[in-house]
């Protein structure tokens, strides 16, 4: 039987999306009556590096719950606070002893970070985070969306007049993709822009409302992320203009686009590069990390065709940021008006050895970025623990996989030997219970503010993993991609997820698009992952709501979206599993509108009176691998 918990996220229902620095702000703690109860409490903040102690006043009791509210100094830009607890414990033989006569036996303190409740003291790595950055544009946190990598989204009647390049193999569109080895980086099937917008009907029939498209840059790969200029579309892909025909046509169908640009490195067959080896004296040789003797030079992983640029260059920072025509800046203005940038590799960007630049860049970027329209979006990748590198100030949002995809995948791992588990040395996910599961997520999400935790990409696989249908279970992706748009952060669909496609590592994964050969299609999702985008723009709670865990034990997890308006529930089972709730973790209400059948299901979920005691109890089932959602009334909260 889940057990309610003293709770505290960061969202709307607890603290200001909002502050300034030297803002006194109140901030919300929730305490079930049946836990405690808490005699005192106190927010606990670090300002100016010293920890500060304010104490709560209790606000009244709503639903179970007793409600408390503290001041707290903004004090620094990124302001680190928790909650202690005093827990009185008390003892008297005679059961009917009024309160005030009861005997003190003692006192507890917790501790409530963005990890959970502890009874020890606690690192302030965890801490929950208000910070005074400005706020993302309200579409990226509410949007859901898709990424395309355009060799192998669909080709249009003009890409077969375009001739095979030098450095290509090239491919049939029914072509087997090679996974391994040179050919991996060289298979050319010739998808384009022109073929995207032909296909921007499907992307709205999906609910997508952001398109983020790999790089379009000319190169010598089929990945375009060894650029050889930053100043026009590939014209493999269709040129300049079909860029402007893509981005025209999506925004009238009310969809964002975003590009993925490499700040971290060039092609070696840059024309920047080009000049800079040939010659040491010249201004590009600045942009880029040579030997003394000018013989070698640093690349991203050692890897020579990818030259890693130098930040400590002004004029590399001019050519690439700050000037009229700089490459940040010339795409994001007319006429192609891309919305946002998804920045590669941003967690290496800057960084060599003892050089650490990356703030630098980070703020030099979305500084020029939001000059040039502040309702842009600017992701960074940063494929581990992200966190310590995105406050909010400049990557509004991570494309990371380490709190959500990788122990999503081990909870929901079948044996699948030989798969690329993010680059590791495991030969596949390490199996966990949704206990760990739990415990990795928390871990590692806790360190972001609930601002760029609503903005991080929540993916199942992308173009640089394998694919969710080769790692988990039978019904497994559709169980995770209900976790991905229903946990905060902004749903991802790579594209030939919805059809089931199959991988054992990002190369594999870029299987071309089964437009014309239904037999390539797998498992066709493309209902659930309509059904998915369209509660998240009908139920306010999957993107405005606070998240409170319920159960993670063995097969099942449960969790609650809530604000005060409405609410969402969200079970989810790897296998056969059932799980009470009574009205200590839920109101009567809520409890009631469980009864109802779900708003969205895969698999068996299902949800009845768990015995005499009616709305009391409900007892949730999933009959195998199941996902279930139910909208549920929202949270009432004391006011005092």
């Amino acid at each position: 039987m889940p057990i309610a918990l003293p709770h505290h996220d960061g969202s709307g229902l607890y603290a200001p999306h909002a502050v300034s620095l030297g803002e006194t702000v109140r901030l919300r703690l929730r305490v079930p009556q049946g836990w405690g109860p808490a005699s005192k409490v106190w927010v606990r903040s670090v300002q100016d590096g010293e920890p500060r102690y304010d104490a709560a006043i209790r606000l009244g009791s709503a639903d179970g719950w007793d409600w408390w509210e503290a001041a707290m100094l903004v004090a620094n830009p990124v302001a680190k606070y928790r909650f202690l607890l005093e827990v009185t414990e008390t003892h008297d033989d005679d059961a009917a002893a009024t309160v005030a006569s009861r005997s003190t036996i003692g006192r507890r303190y917790w501790n409530l970070n963005a990890q959970g409740l502890f009874r020890r003291d606690v690192s302030d790595s965890a801490d929950f985070r208000l910070t005074t950055f400005a706020a993302a544009p309200e579409w990226l946190r509410k949007g859901t969306m898709y990424q395309v990598f355009p060799d192998r989204f669909a080709r249009s009647a003009q890409a077969d007049n375009h001739p095979t390049p030098h450095w290509a193999i090239a491919c049939s569109w029914d072509a087997q993709v090679v996974g391994t080895g040179e050919q991996a980086a060289t298979q050319f099937y010739g998808g384009d822009l022109p073929g995207i917008t032909g296909k921007l009907d499907h992307l709205q029939d999906l609910g997508v409302d952001i398109l983020y498209l790999t790089p379009f840059f000319p190169a010598r790969s089929n990945h375009r992320y060894d650029a050889s200029t930053f100043d026009s579309v590939d014209p493999l892909l269709g040129g300049d203009q079909a860029l402007v025909d893509l981005v025209e046509a999506a925004h009238a169908r009310g969809i964002k686009v975003m590009g993925d640009l490499t700040a971290n490195h060039s092609g070696d067959a840059h024309e920047w590069f080009v000049k800079a080896l040939a010659d040491p004296g010249s201004e590009e040789a600045g942009y880029y990390y040579f030997s003394p003797d000018h013989s070698s030079y640093e690349s991203w992983w050692g890897v020579p065709s990818l030259p890693k640029f130098n930040w400590s260059s002004d004029a590399l920072r001019r050519r690439f940021v700050t000037d009229d025509d700089s490459v940040v800046a010339r795409w994001l203005k007319p006429p192609f008006n891309l919305d946002g940038w998804r920045i590669d590799v941003g967690n290496m960007t800057g960084r060599l050895g003892a050089v650490d630049l990356n703030h630098d860049v980070a703020r030099l970027i979305a500084d020029r970025v939001r000059e040039i329209n502040p309702n842009a979006a600017l992701l960074a990748e940063s494929t581990s623990d992200a966190s310590p590198d995105f406050t909010g100030e400049h990557w509004q949002g991570a494309m990371t996989y380490s709190h959500l995809t990788r122990p999503l995948w081990s909870w929901l791992a079948k044996d699948a030997p030989n798969v690329n588990f993010f680059g590791s040395p495991q030969s596949g996910p390490n199996k966990i219970d949704a206990e760990d599961f739990l415990a990795t997520h928390l871990d590692l999400a806790a360190g972001f503010s609930w601002g760029v935790l609503q903005n991080n990409m929540n993916a199942l696989n992308t173009h640089d993993t394998a694919r969710a249908a080769t790692v988990m279970v039978d019904g497994g992706p559709a169980v995770g991609a209900a976790l991905t748009f229903c946990l905060p952060g902004v749903p991802v669909m790579f594209a030939g997820d919805e059809f089931g496609f199959v991988g054992f590592n990002g190369e594999d994964s870029r299987t071309p698009m089964p437009w014309a050969d239904g037999s390539r299609v797998r498992t066709d999702m493309r209902s659930l992952y309509a059904n998915l985008a369209r509660l998240r723009r009908e139920l306010p709670s999957l993107t405005e709501g606070g998240v409170r865990w319920l159960h993670a034990e063995g097969d099942a997890l449960v969790f609650i979206r809530e604000s005060l308006e409405s609410s969402a529930l969200v079970f989810v089972a790897r296998d056969t599993a059932e799980v009470v709730l009574d009205n200590a973790v839920l109101s009567s209400q809520q409890l009631e509108a469980l009864l109802a059948p779900p708003l969205h299901h895969s698999g068996t979920a299902s949800s009845a009176p768990a015995g005499p005691s009616g709305v009391d109890d409900v007892c949730l089932r999933a009959e195998g691998v199941s996902a279930g959602i139910w909208a549920l009334p929202g949270t009432v909260l004391a006011t005092g």
